[in-house]
């Protein structure tokens, strides 16, 4: 069984009551529709405020690829939240975990009862049940009931043969999640085709055609310490790396970009949901930035620099490097790591950002293509599509900004980038997330920096 959160719109509507509502109260003039009391956007958790600004995106600086295509073009970008640090070993786990126990919920059968709730109000007849978090995650929670763990031990751990030295080890392969999202983007492109009189014949255009059902495997990939490299010993990174404590805050790695994509659903959907219990808008969906979103906050708000410290050097004033990459030859060590080194390692940029360049680059939600940038938008540009399994490879590649721990410096530069394929997986990629800045209230002060 898997668990399955989709994405939703979820529509207010604010009932006309006291003097807003009717003729008498309103005194017949435009009052407009009473709605929930005005929040002020807290920051959230992790993240730093990135203010809205203007630069000029793109290849500035040395270009080692000799690319002939137009690289300049100045944008303008929303204000928006932005992880200051990668997303860590500890916060994917949260994501792992969640599905770990959703799966195993559901596969207790009757057990499962004391860990379910039933709607209440409005949705108290539709049938649907939900998972008791308070209950899964407080005290022992299900791992800690030996009766319930006996009946998982049957369907959520190696059995004979997989079973290695005799131990209990869960079997990651099983580790799936579900999830929904609407492509806004085809729903732009084929409004006009939203006929009522042709849905009711099945000959126009209805909802379902713009919402994609995915599933992905969540566990990451900790072979890649060993793939990605030809004839090095790695094997304690592959046993290690994602389940040790000692790199709980190391950026994850070994993470396709379908995997960063999932987590950022499930991200939106785990605090909608704690919103939502305690009758408070939720924020805006979670997701990986942008190319211009990534490289904009990676400049810090300087102007025509090279990397996010500034620049143009990436040694201090001391000679000590200022980044995590690959100095030289392979002088791994240099800059402090023989690899990737713990998420708030070195001094952020001055938007308060970790590591915009070097220790792991990063996943954005941009598709790579040299030529986009003579057609993309002047605001909030983004070459961004659905993608299916029968479009061309060059059509499915993402964009990856910031360099990593193996790589030349060229590629910490702000405006450097490479690419990757969706289904791929890397020991020197990791993701962040971003959610957009939605306004505050008119009894907040005006603030630049601060939101």
């Amino acid at each position: 069984m898997k668990i399955i959160y989709s994405s939703v719109l979820l529509i207010s509507l604010g009932l006309l009551v006291g003097c807003g509502g009717g003729t008498t109260g309103g005194r017949g003039e435009l009052t407009g529709v009473k709605s929930q009391k005005a929040v002020r956007q807290e920051v959230p958790y992790g993240m730093v405020y990135i203010p809205a600004g203007t630069f000029v995106m793109g290849q500035v600086d040395q270009d080692v690829t000799i690319s002939q295509f137009p690289q300049n073009k100045q944008v303008t970008i929303s204000a928006f939240y932005m992880d200051e640090t990668e997303i860590t070993n500890s916060e994917y786990k949260q994501f792992v975990h969640w599905v770990r126990d959703s799966i195993a919920v559901k596969r207790l059968g009757n057990g499962a009862d004391k860990y379910m709730l039933k709607p209440k109000g409005k949705d108290a007849n539709t049938g649907a049940t939900f998972i008791d978090w308070k209950k899964v995650q407080s005290g022992k929670g299900i791992w800690g009931d030996k009766a319930l763990v006996e009946e998982l031990n049957k369907n959520m751990y190696y059995q004979d043969n997989e079973r290695f030295f005799g131990k209990k080890e869960l079997n990651v392969e099983q580790l799936k999640y579900d999830y929904e999202w609407i492509d806004y983007r085809k729903a732009a492109d084929m409004r006009g085709a939203r006929d009522p009189n042709r849905n009711k014949n099945g000959l126009g255009v209805t909802r379902d055609q713009f919402i994609v059902k995915e599933e992905v495997y969540v566990y990451p990939d900790t072979l890649v310490w060993i793939s990605d490299f030809t004839y090095a010993q790695n094997d304690p990174m592959t046993k290690g790396y994602f389940s040790h404590p000692s790199f709980a805050n190391y950026p994850v790695v070994g993470v396709s970009w379908k995997q960063a994509k999932a987590f950022t659903v499930w991200r939106s959907r785990l605090n909608e949901a704690y919103k939502t219990s305690r009758n408070l808008p939720s924020r805006l969906d979670y997701d990986l930035p942008t190319e211009a979103q990534f490289e904009y906050a990676a400049r810090g708000g300087r102007v025509g620099t090279t990397y996010p410290w500034g620049g143009p050097y990436i040694r201090n004033a001391k000679g000590c490097l200022l980044a995590n990459f690959k100095p030289g030859r392979g002088n791994y060590i240099d800059d402090g790591g023989a690899f990737t080194v713990y998420a708030k390692s070195y001094f952020p940029n001055d938007y308060g950002l970790y590591n915009m360049a070097g220790n792991v680059a990063e996943w954005t939600s941009s598709i790579y293509n040299p030529t986009a940038t003579a057609y993309i938008n002047t605001l909030n540009p983004s070459y961004d599509k659905a993608v299916k399994e029968g479009d061309p490879d060059y059509d499915k590649r993402r964009v990856v900004k910031g360099g990593s721990w193996k790589d030349i410096g060229y590629f910490l530069q702000n405006s450097a980038k490479s690419y990757e394929y969706p289904d791929s997986a890397r020991s020197s990629i990791g993701f962040r997330c971003v959610t957009p800045f939605v306004g505050r209230d008119i009894k907040d002060k005006p603030s630049r920096m601060k939101p």
